[in-house]
């Protein structure tokens, strides 16, 4: 398995991934959009030419803290769970916070994923409980 991190100029390789991975099909406007972002960084991790994890996250930045790194997405393929790639995504995302001067990271996921929970526990996260709110359209 490799883990590549991909920028605008790696676009043609994020539209050749094959449904299953992202929870929609990818977007091309919205795509471009996100890799020409140098606040975001979306990472393919790969098993030969097949892209079988994702992660995206994006760098927050605050006038009153130094920056933190907030996990977007984090996934695997159902073919490939269970083979360390979410961890190894996670430990990309770290150094390429802390590479990027991230003081903190972040990452809200639903209570009842079980999975998810034990890999951020087992990574070193805490959790809070907060209550979190979404918009399917903007008011």
């Amino acid at each position: 398995m490799r883990v590549t991190a991909l920028g605008p100029d790696e676009i043609d390789l994020l539209l050749a991934v094959p449904a299953g991975l992202f929870d929609d099909d990818i977007r091309p406007d919205q795509a471009r959009a996100y890799l020409a972002d140098p606040a975001n960084i979306l990472l393919l991790a790969f098993d030969g030419p097949l892209a079988v994890g994702l992660a995206t996250a994006t760098v927050m930045r605050h006038p009153d803290k130094g920056p933190w790194l907030f996990v977007n997405e984090l996934g695997t393929r159902d073919s490939h769970l269970r083979q360390g790639i979410a961890t190894a995504l996670m430990q990309h995302l770290f150094a390429m916070g802390r590479a990027r001067g991230c003081e903190a990271f972040w990452l809200a996921t639903e209570t009842d994923n079980t999975p998810a929970l034990a890999l951020y526990r087992k990574l070193g996260g805490t959790s809070e409980t907060f209550v979190g709110f979404d918009w399917d359209q903007v008011p």
